[in-house]
């Protein structure tokens, strides 16, 4: 890693805050464990049709508790920790698809792979979209 690259690191988790800060803690950490018993193939490549096993619990739509909490607002407060905890919310993932393909996702908003029949995963790909002329 490059000095610059290890500075802007070290700022990126600075603003970002400790795991606990962002609400990981012993409750989450047990929960964790008891969701990946129950669901332990990483959802992305059970979706391609795929079985690799999850070690992440992700959160589906982030829930940005700390942001919330540094806010003040106690219903952003409130909202930001039901969908911490809400379980339909959350997804078991290999530690590749969560460290990439779900980053990417988040900034960019495009879903990466395909589909078992070769179809694009993204909903938004322009193969995926219904179109007035003779392809849809």
């Amino acid at each position: 890693m490059t000095p610059r690259r290890a500075a802007d690191r070290k700022d990126f988790d600075a603003r970002r805050g400790s795991a606990h800060e962002r609400g990981y803690t012993s409750a989450w950490q047990r929960a964790r464990e008891g969701y990946l018993r129950a669901h332990p193939l990483c959802a992305e490549h059970e979706r391609r049709g795929e079985m690799e096993a999850a070690v992440v619990v992700d959160h589906i739509k982030a829930p940005r508790l700390r942001e919330a909490t540094e806010s003040g607002d106690a219903a952003r407060i409130t909202a930001a920790r039901e969908l911490f905890w809400d379980r339909e919310n959350w997804q078991g993932l290999c530690k590749r698809c969560h460290d990439s393909d779900k980053q990417r996702l988040e900034k960019s908003g495009r879903r990466v792979g395909c589909a078992p029949d070769g179809r694009p995963l993204d909903a938004g790909h322009h193969w995926n979209l219904k179109t007035g002329g003779r392809g849809g």
